[in-house]
């Protein structure tokens, strides 16, 4: 793996050298995009929408549309707004990680101590993981103030970088939501009790990408000119109003029950 980033983590007065790695991949497939005729790869062009013509990229600026008119902005005003460049991850707290809502998450980096930081390394792993807590902290990445939290996994030291609040939009306005209060006892019992049956220890490697693995399969077959057999959909049953009677259902249909 190739470092993407180079820095410390401030810990109070101690300073850790640490490199950061990508510690998340997309399982996806990489598909290209082709003309139909030839296979030939497309590509994309920088078109004037008044015009049509081809836009040089070095003709291209950026712009803020304000009040109905754009406010062109130059690398000048970009760089007055860009935050001090800063090599250092300052830990400006600490919280309990489980009160941070999933919503906040964003990707998650690997933290590599330098020679001279393995000791401090260590010391703030091994606190954070009998403390229960994860740090939170700012640093700069590509020009960009990140927020982020500091967490353990097993014996490495994660940043992950987490949203802003106003990066996360509010829902009360825009949405129309069921009344909870609508719910009764007696299906609430049950949903519980449907709850407490499918609980199980949290396993990742239970769970995989069938869609990737399915599609690689379907192009390996097309690549010896064959047609892969697809699973056929089971069909599912109509919905009822009757929520307690699926709930009743779907307790007494999971096996082991």
């Amino acid at each position: 793996m190739r470092a993407i980033w180079k820095g410390s983590i401030g810990f109070g007065l101690v300073n850790i050298p640490v490199r950061l790695f990508s510690a998340v991949q997309n399982s996806g497939l990489d598909l290209d995009m082709l003309d139909e005729k030839d296979h030939s790869k497309i590509k994309f062009k920088r078109v004037n929408e008044s015009s049509g013509r081809e836009v040089a990229y070095e003709k291209i600026v950026k712009g803020y549309l304000l009040n109905e008119n754009y406010v062109i902005l130059d690398d000048e005003d970009f760089k007055d707004a860009s935050p001090e460049k800063s090599k250092m991850i300052e830990l400006e707290n600490f919280v309990d990680i489980a009160e941070i809502n999933p919503i906040y998450y964003e990707t998650s980096y690997y933290a590599e101590p330098e020679k001279q930081g393995k000791k401090a390394y260590a010391l703030l792993l091994k606190a954070l993981i009998k403390s229960n807590k994860a740090g939170l902290a700012r640093f700069v990445l590509r020009s960009t103030e990140n927020l982020c939290v500091i967490h353990p996994l097993e014996d490495v030291l994660v940043v992950t970088k987490i949203r802003f609040a106003q990066e996360v939009r509010s829902y009360k306005e825009d949405l129309t939501l069921p009344d909870v209060s609508a719910i009764g006892k007696k299906e609430l019992d049950v949903g519980l009790a449907l709850i407490k049956q499918y609980t199980s220890a949290f396993n990742i490697e239970s769970f995989h990408d069938e869609y990737s693995k399915e599609l690689m399969r379907i192009i390996k077959a097309k690549a010896k000119g064959k047609r892969a057999t697809v699973k056929k959909l089971k069909p599912r049953e109509e919905l009822s109003d009757d929520l307690y009677g699926q709930l009743m259902k779907s307790l007494s249909g999971k096996k082991g029950a």
